[in-house]
This record gives structure tokens, C-alpha cells and sequence, in this order.
């Protein structure tokens, strides 16, 4: 196709080989437990029945009655490279506007062949983080699959429960399998019902996903050397042994409307990840028999990590977004402590009824605003 400059269009997709993002991301992804066929096959089966048993008990702490009827939606018992694949899919619908435009903003100085390069060093580099993250998710509600080209996904999205990564964790723990395959679908079927008990949510984090991918391609000029800077920065921050807050990534974000998008989705993921949180530890030992030790063993895997991975997570911002489960729960519980389950559950009634960051880190400050 010809632009009438007579100049080769470029297509939104070439500027991130998905596919080649997702190929790469199979192929360096750590191997999993060592697990027979017929293993293999008897905990899908049980990963499967354990989401459906989950949902009830959803239904019983939440209180929300999206929680009766969810089948706009699926559950996808997954392996480390059909995750990947399936996140591929996800960004390329969040990415797409904010990619389209850039291409428009650039257009005529950048050609099918450049573009064709820059593609494949982007796909190559972001197969190698999700091969990174495709060992460490447990299960991921994917509210945008939907909205991928070619996709055979529901209306609702899918959620995704990666099986060698419950295995591998359910092993290292030394905890009852059943028990902590229960724990995890209780936490990811949560978030599947969230975005039923709020069809607005999904329209309305992609909004705000466009603005802040906008806001940063739109400064593409200035972002390597920021990109440089956070670099420098985490490289000083290991060697002296400091903590990042929030990871490099985030680091990148000077621009005060970048930095206000940022501060919107973080407290919009601290809710949704704290409110799940606050869901798969209300149960009892009659639901979970070993809950409070899946709990506190969960807890403390993170102590043993590597230099390796641990400096891959303050790149990434891992642990700033484990902060987001504890202040997101801290949120939920102070709600639910003054207004009860039916006074939190008003945060889904629409966007103006989500908390912001402020109010994140005190709940008295929404409720004011709520009138609880």
C-alpha cells in the first residue's frame, strides 16, 4: 500500500513482532517441574474443578452477584509459552492506539524496513521479559482478549492459571496442593468477577493505558535518555544496596501528566490486586484447612531470592507492584471495617467511585467522599 506521499506505509504491528515477542518468550523460558502425562493431565482436571468451587465462595465474601453469572468470560489452564502468547496478544490491543499515533506523528521519516528492524529488537526484548514473568504468574485475569484480531476469546476475557508455576510453587512451599490450588483460584477468580461486577472497567483502564503509553511514545525523543538515566541509576542503587521504590521502568516518567496517569492506575491495580487478596485470605480452615500456612510460607519465599532475579525485579518494579497487594488490602479492610462489604462494593458502581493514590493510603479520605 502507497501513502499518497508516495512514501510505504507502515503498519502499527511493525513496530513489535508479536509473534517474534512470543516465540522468543517460549523459547528461554525456565523449564518447569518434571511431571508425567498423566500428572500433567490430573492437575489441569484439578485446576479446572478448583476455579469453578472457588466462585461460590467469591460470591459468599464479596457479596457481588456478578459473581452468579460468569460466563461471558472462560478459565484457560495454561503453560508458560501460552501465557506469554496470550500477553503478547493483550499488549498489542493496549499498545495499538498509542503505537498508530506515533507511526502518524512520524510519518514519512521512518521506512517499512526500519520499522521491519526495530520491530524485531522490540519483539526479541520483550520475549525475554515474559519469559522472565512467565515463570513467576501464577494466574492472570486478561480483561483484553477479547479485543485481540482473530481473537476466539468470550466477550468477558479469560482468565489464565499457569500450571507448572502453581506446581512448582505448591512443591516449594511443601503445602497441600489442593489446599493452595484453591488459595490461588479464590484470588484470580476474584478478579474475574471484579470486572463483571464493573463492565465499565475494562473501557475504562484501557483509556487510561492509551493515555500513559501516549504520553511516553509521543516523548520517544527523550526516552533513551531517560532510559539511560534509570539505568544509571539502578546500576549506583545495587551496587550501594539501596531499594528502588518503584523500579526503572517507572522511573522513566518525569512528565507530570505521565506521572498523574501512573498514580490513577497504580491505585486502581492496588484495588483490584489488595481487594483479591483480602477475598483469598477470608477464608477459614473449613474452606482452606491450611490457609494460614500457605500464607505465611507465601510470604516468606521472597527472602531467598537471587542477585540475579532480584535486580531483574527492580528493573521491572515487581516488588513495588507487591506493595500494591498490601497497601490495596489495607485499603479494602479499613473500607470494610467503617462501611461493610455493601459500602466497599460502591467502588464498582463506576470510575468516579475508584480510589485514588492519596486515598489508597487512607481509606478515611474516601470514605468522606463516598459519604460512608
Amino acid at each position: 500500500m502507497e501513502s499518497s506521499a508516495g512514501e510505504s506505509t507502515v503498519p502499527a504491528q511493525a513496530l513489535i513482532n508479536w509473534e517474534l515477542a512470543a516465540s522468543t518468550a517460549a523459547r528461554l523460558a525456565p523449564a518447569g517441574p518434571s511431571l508425567g502425562s498423566s500428572e500433567i493431565g490430573s492437575a489441569v482436571e484439578n485446576l479446572r474443578f478448583m476455579a469453578d468451587v472457588s466462585v461460590p465462595h467469591v460470591h459468599d465474601i464479596t457479596g457481588l452477584e456478578a459473581a452468579r453469572d460468569l460466563r461471558d468470560s472462560s478459565v484457560l489452564v495454561v503453560d508458560r509459552a501460552s501465557w506469554s502468547r496470550a500477553n503478547t496478544q493483550s499488549f498489542a490491543v493496549m499498545l495499538k492506539p498509542a503505537i498508530e499515533k506515533l507511526l502518524e506523528s512520524r510519518q514519512g521519516t521512518l521506512t517499512p524496513g526500519a520499522a521491519a528492524v526495530s520491530g524485531a529488537i522490540t519483539g526479541s526484548q520483550l520475549g525475554a521479559i515474559l519469559a522472565f514473568l512467565s515463570s513467576k504468574v501464577l494466574g492472570q485475569y486478561d480483561p483484553f482478549s477479547a479485543l485481540a484480531e482473530d481473537s476466539n476469546a468470550p466477550a468477558g476475557g479469560r482468565l489464565l492459571l499457569v500450571a507448572p508455576n502453581i506446581i512448582a510453587v505448591e512443591r516449594e512451599l511443601n503445602v497441600t496442593p489442593e489446599d493452595f490450588r484453591l488459595w490461588v483460584c479464590l484470588h484470580e477468580q476474584t478478579h474475574r468477577v471484579q470486572f463483571a461486577a464493573a463492565p465499565w472497567l475494562r473501557h475504562h483502564m484501557l483509556t487510561q493505558i492509551d493515555d500513559l503509553s501516549g504520553h511516553l511514545l509521543g516523548n520517544v525523543d527523550s526516552l533513551m535518555e531517560r532510559a539511560t538515566a534509570a539505568a544509571r541509576s539502578l546500576k549506583d542503587r545495587s551496587a550501594s544496596g539501596t531499594t528502588p521504590g518503584r523500579g526503572v521502568i517507572l522511573d522513566l516518567l518525569q512528565d507530570p501528566e505521565e506521572r498523574a496517569a501512573i498514580s490513577h492506575l497504580t491505585a486502581v491495580m492496588s484495588l483490584l490486586e489488595g481487594h483479591a487478596n483480602v477475598v483469598m485470605d477470608a477464608v477459614d480452615a473449613s474452606i482452606v484447612p491450611s490457609v494460614k500456612t500457605i500464607r505465611q510460607r507465601f510470604n516468606d519465599r521472597g527472602k531467598d531470592r537471587g542477585i540475579v532475579e532480584k535486580f531483574i525485579r527492580n528493573l521491572l518494579g515487581l516488588d513495588a507492584k507487591m506493595r500494591q497487594y498490601t497497601d490495596g488490602a489495607k485499603f479494602v479492610r479499613a473500607v470494610v471495617d467503617v462501611a461493610g462489604m455493601e459500602g466497599f462494593n460502591r467502588v464498582w458502581e463506576s470510575a468516579d467511585h475508584l480510589p485514588t493514590e492519596p486515598e489508597i493510603h487512607d481509606a478515611k479520605i474516601w470514605l468522606e467522599r463516598m459519604g460512608l
